[in-house]
């Protein structure tokens, strides 16, 4: 007997009939003698239904009322699930957020998990092996008792936290792919589904361009060591494919130089041209962006002829690209550049793996296969077991599958 969490995305529960087919995974764990608790997100389409309405009735909206609001998608589906398993002849009952308790920080809107306090489901696994059917992406603030949300994908990152504080054996996560591939198929047909990714590598696909998990979820599996699958919930329940197991490195036997490509389009690119070189211009720079929330990504400073000035280029998010240039032209005087060059249409490529640890010379390589194809590198950063590239968004699926490829990573 094993304890898990299983949470089922939107697209999972976005009617009654995938609501029952969701059931029946549960039914065939529940059948294994395990102990479950289940997850569920917002029935597909509801949160942005539910984002809009508050838009339209208040454009500056209070975000604690905000939160009341869009936390109630998930509520519909927990009550949903837990009939549809009652039908299926299983103890259940549905528990919200609040009630469990997960504790939140009081950032409407953003919430961060702070603790989960799991008794009244354990105490509910020994009375009758009641499944609790959990409402994911909410939380409660202890001080002010009001209901907080976790940010969008905020599910994952419910699920791995409870698992953590139940003390899960694992946590699956069942959406609309069957396992972490190691790019998007869409763009290479011969992408592979792995069967192991460690976490270092998942939170790095994730931060750069996957959408399979969110970031925050992986964070919580790989510091409490919650063994996570990434499965499909459209699999036949009775005969389910394994999915995509997210686990320690040391749990791999077998490990490739580089495990994926991830790729992200929401990238923009700031240059600005001819700054003083002397100290305080960076943090002149960067310290408004920070206070004004744009996160800074790729940044790199290269020193001009005169020895005197020098060209700082690095990227921002796609969304927040026109309020950090309006924050940089405002500022003008204070930095002294000479001209600030923009571009939207960029992308970011990256390419993850735990094996760049011990091998030389494995950026090198992409960069002389993009040579090869034509494709100029804007960027580049790199860490222990990841690089990116900024090239020209015109070349993104030319380049992922070059260094698809390059890599050893198509399906035979």
């Amino acid at each position: 007997m094993a304890r898990l969490v299983m949470k089922f995305g939107g697209t999972s529960v976005a009617n009654i009939d995938r609501i029952r087919n969701s059931a029946r995974h549960v039914k065939r764990e529940f059948d294994a003698g395990n102990e479950i608790a289940v997850v569920v997100s917002a029935m597909s389409g509801k949160t942005n239904e539910l984002v809009g309405w508050c838009k339209e009735i208040a454009p500056f909206y209070d975000h604690a009322e905000y939160d009341v609001v869009v936390a109630s998608g998930e509520q519909v589906t927990s009550g949903l699930m837990a009939l549809a398993l009652q039908e299926l002849g299983m103890p259940a009952r549905s528990w919200q957020g609040w009630q469990i308790p997960i504790y939140g920080s009081e950032a409407h809107g953003s919430s961060r998990i702070e603790g989960v306090d799991g008794a009244g489901i354990l105490a509910g696994y020994d009375r009758n092996r009641e499944i609790a059917v959990c409402s994911g992406f909410q939380g409660l603030h202890a001080q002010s008792h009001r209901i907080v949300t976790l940010g969008r994908g905020g599910s994952d990152t419910s699920a791995v936290a409870l698992a953590a504080g139940l003390k899960a054996d694992r946590c699956d996560i069942y959406t609309d792919v069957d396992g972490v591939y190691t790019t998007d198929p869409r763009v290479v047909p011969k992408a592979r589904r792995m069967d192991k990714v460690s976490f270092e590598e998942m939170l790095e696909m994730a931060s750069l361009g996957s959408k399979v998990l969110q970031v925050r979820s992986v964070e919580i599996a790989m510091v409490h060591r919650v063994p996570t699958y990434v499965r499909s919930s459209f699999d036949d329940p009775d005969n389910p494919n394994p999915g995509t197991l997210i686990c320690d490195e040391d749990d791999i036997v077998e490990q490739q130089i580089v495990t994926g490509i991830a790729f992200s389009r929401d990238e923009a690119q700031i240059t600005l041209r001819r700054v003083a070189d002397k100290p305080g211009v960076a943090a002149a720079i960067f310290g408004p962006l920070a206070d004004a929330n744009i996160n800074v990504d790729m940044i790199i400073q290269v020193v001009s002829d005169d020895q005197a000035t020098t060209d700082i280029t690095f990227t921002v998010p796609t969304a927040d690209y026109e309020r950090a240039k309006t924050l940089l032209e405002s500022r003008h005087d204070t930095i002294a550049y000479q001209a600030l060059q923009g571009a939207t249409d960029v992308v970011k490529i990256s390419a993850i793996g735990v094996g760049m640890r011990s091998h030389a010379g494995v950026a090198a390589r992409a960069f002389r296969a993009l040579s090869e194809k034509g494709i100029n590198i804007r960027a580049i950063t790199t860490s222990e077991i990841k690089f990116s590239v900024l090239i020209d968004a015109a070349y993104t699926e030319l380049a992922v599958r070059t260094l698809h490829s390059l890599y050893g990573l198509d399906a035979a």
